[in-house]
């Protein structure tokens, strides 16, 4: 089986936390628990938009320690495929809706003395669920979360009511900015990175990790790319012996599973390499949007992610 078991559910709640953020509830039909998970990880969550199925990556934010119900929370993106429209405008109290199992990209290493803990916005959501493990387990932790207003935070009250001197807040409203030099390097030896927001902010800290000398194993970063709409193109595929056609507002993997092709996938955010695919023939330019493949690996053209990656030119033959 090369795709997740779909898991059957019901919106049981929907709530506004600010202008920009929802949460959403899910449950059994029955009631019955759910997969049990860890911190840091996410369920893919199946949209029918019409006649297009959507299939998007969100992070857990419940506590792993209550799997009656899962939660998460989506930010609205106006300017993406339509996925967090869909489920701002659309998604209600008591819909049936098909979500993955719990799959984890992002766990904590218990092996760690300390995790320091870095959100931007609304990666901040991992971290609800990695504290609230931590918190059962007595792991030492701290976290740092920058925000543009007190306003479209998420969940401050609680974190500051649950993590009291282990949060550390930063507001652009008020020009406050994370010191990620000394931040850095003023942590004691065995911790662990955890960083998670938006692309600029993740590379900065893990640039800063770099040069302070953090072993790579001790730098994790959860960063799904969003699949930028585009140019509609046509790629064949070798080995299902059938063209597709990508519109502007769907993916090629997405163009693969309406044509009936059994792609794999774990992410659909370009981070897990399961959907990594040989390209056979390329006459024009893979847009590379991933963060699995090596700047070789994209440079050759050899290799392509469906799940994010869109193509330019006049013919892409790929395997599947």
């Amino acid at each position: 089986m090369s795709t997740p078991a779909a898991i059957d559910v019901v919106v049981s709640e929907v709530v506004e936390v600010n202008s920009l953020i929802k949460r959403f509830h899910f449950k059994r039909p029955d009631g019955a628990p759910l997969p049990a998970f860890s911190g840091g990880a996410h369920i893919i969550i199946e949209m029918q938009d019409g006649d297009q199925t959507r299939r998007v990556p969100y992070s857990l934010m419940s506590s792993p320690l209550d799997t009656s119900d899962y939660q998460c929370s989506i930010r609205r993106d106006d300017e993406g495929r339509g996925g967090s429209l869909y489920m701002h405008r659309e998604v209600v109290p008591g819909m049936q809706m098909t979500i993955s199992p719990p799959a984890n990209l992002f766990a904590l290493d218990l092996r760690a003395n300390k995790h320091l803990m870095i959100a931007g916005g609304i990666g901040i959501t991992p971290f609800l669920a990695q504290s609230s493990q931590l918190e059962r387990t007595g792991g030492q932790y701290e976290l740092h979360y920058g925000v543009r207003s007190r306003e479209l935070g998420a969940y401050i009250d609680e974190l500051q009511d649950r993590l009291q001197h282990r949060l550390h807040m930063y507001y652009d409203e008020h020009n406050e900015a994370m010191d990620f030099d000394t931040l850095l390097s003023t942590q004691p030896a065995g911790t662990h990175l955890y960083v998670c927001g938006p692309a600029p902010m993740i590379e900065k800290v893990l640039d800063t990790a770099r040069a302070a000398g953090w072993p790579e194993s001790h730098v994790h970063f959860e960063h799904f790319s969003k699949a930028p709409p585009g140019e509609a193109f046509s790629a064949e595929l070798s080995e299902s012996g059938i063209s597709v056609e990508v519109a502007r507002e769907q993916t090629l993997l997405e163009a693969m599973e309406a044509a009936g092709v059994d792609a794999p996938y774990l992410c659909r955010g370009g981070a897990c390499g399961q959907c990594e695919t040989d390209v056979v023939e390329c006459d024009g330019e893979i847009m590379h949007e991933d963060f699995w493949l090596e700047d070789d690996e994209r440079a050759s053209g050899k290799k392509i992610m469906p799940c994010v990656s869109r193509f330019r030119g006049k013919r892409l033959v790929i395997a599947r």
